[in-house]
């Protein structure tokens, strides 16, 4: 089998024709090509190019050759923004977690993600303090010399911030601030033992008294689980027979709480039978918002509320092809307008939360309430 990569001299950034004999890569021309190219191509464009060829960049002519799958995994670990991002801050300073989601103002358990990842290439480190890990870049792996060979003209103006920004955490630990103190005003991205939104959920739970509660399109009972011990009853409402299984299988010690397997849109239920309705997501799985609201409108009591979460309209179809949803949300607008269609109250209707992570979907939650018969 025979490949080549030409570009014969046209163009800004032209490749050398290198030729490949069943992928048997003559390394150091590789290598001297790519150095030749980097100042007139984005490093994103060497990752490619490396990619194309399946070449294995290794510490020395002698090492074994790697497959064209390890080559693969070595290119697309090295092309991921915010893992150049770690190790360039990485070889500058010795940082923690915390400090790590301070700086690149990621989540967590997405830095945590990409540190694992750079750690089993031995690419990073880490050591144990009497406070917290300290993380470190390695100079190991079959990874280093495609890494040296990208960041040795990387200059990016994030990069440089990042930089300032790990130097201020530096300061900031050198005068002994807090834990609090170092994430104030980005705790909820940071983790702390016991601190989690499950915990919360479960601590303001207790406030409520629900009554009975109806969930509709309910999935395997997560919400229900949440209300279960505050609620009279709590009837979970979903479509699929698999995920009301794991449903029941989850909420099996709960006696008060019953399961039904079918269309959200008709239910078989008496009129003016729930104190609260719950369509947590609910609208993100029909074609008729209003026959879905004006259900849950019915079987509301007088004096009942119900409560919605919805994505806010977006233009993610892609993204959403693997959830099965069938819309692509709504507006905050147009929500209201809905309720009050069927006659209820809107205490609240508004945009509540945001994702931090790109597509950066946002939430919208209402609450409306079943008017009392005069």
């Amino acid at each position: 089998m025979r490949n080549d990569l030409d570009t014969d001299g046209r163009g800004a950034g032209a490749f050398t024709r290198i030729p490949i004999d069943s992928y048997e890569v003559d390394r150091e021309a590789v290598i001297a090509m790519l150095d030749r190219e980097r100042r007139s191509l984005p490093s994103s464009l060497i990752g490619l190019s490396m990619l194309a060829v399946g070449v294995a960049v290794l510490p020395n002519p002698a090492a074994m050759a790697l497959s064209l799958q390890q080559s693969t995994e070595l290119c697309q670990l090295l092309g991921d923004p915010s893992r150049l991002r770690l190790l360039l801050l990485l070889e500058a300073f010795e940082l923690t977690m915390a400090e790590l989601t301070e700086v690149t103002g990621r989540a967590q358990s997405r830095i945590s993600t990409h540190l694992s990842r750079l750690r089993r290439a031995g690419l990073v480190q880490d050591k144990r303090t009497a406070g917290a890990a300290l993380y470190f870049a390695s100079r190991e792996g079959d990874a280093l010399p495609l890494w040296e060979l990208l960041r040795s003209d990387l200059d990016d103006g994030q990069t440089r911030l990042d930089r300032e920004r790990a130097e201020e955490c530096i300061r900031a630990r050198k005068h002994g601030r807090t834990w609090a103190e170092t994430v104030a005003g980005r705790m909820e991205l940071h983790y702390s033992p016991g601190r989690t939104w499950e915990a919360t959920a479960r601590a303001l739970i207790g406030l409520t008294h629900p009554g009975h509660v109806l969930d509709l399109a309910s999935g395997d009972g997560v919400l229900a689980e949440l209300l279960a011990e505050q609620a009279a009853s709590v009837t979970c409402v979903d479509i699929s027979r698999t995920v009301i299984d794991a449903a029941e299988r989850r909420l099996s010690r709960f006696k008060h709480v019953r399961f039904h397997q079918g269309d959200m849109h008709a239910l078989p239920f008496d009129a003016d039978r729930f104190d609260t309705v719950f369509a947590l997501h609910a609208l993100s799985y029909t074609t008729t918002p209003e026959r879905l609201l004006a259900e849950a409108a019915r079987l509301l009591k007088p004096g009942g509320q119900l409560v919605v979460a919805a994505l806010k309209a977006h233009r993610h179809e892609a993204a959403m092809a693997a959830y099965d949803h069938l819309n692509l949300g709504t507006t905050a607008d147009t929500l209201k307008r809905q309720l009050q269609a069927q006659q209820l109250k809107v205490a609240h209707c508004r945009v509540t939360s945001r994702e931090v992570r790109p597509p950066y979907f946002e939430v919208i939650t209402a609450q409306a309430v079943k008017p009392t018969r005069r």
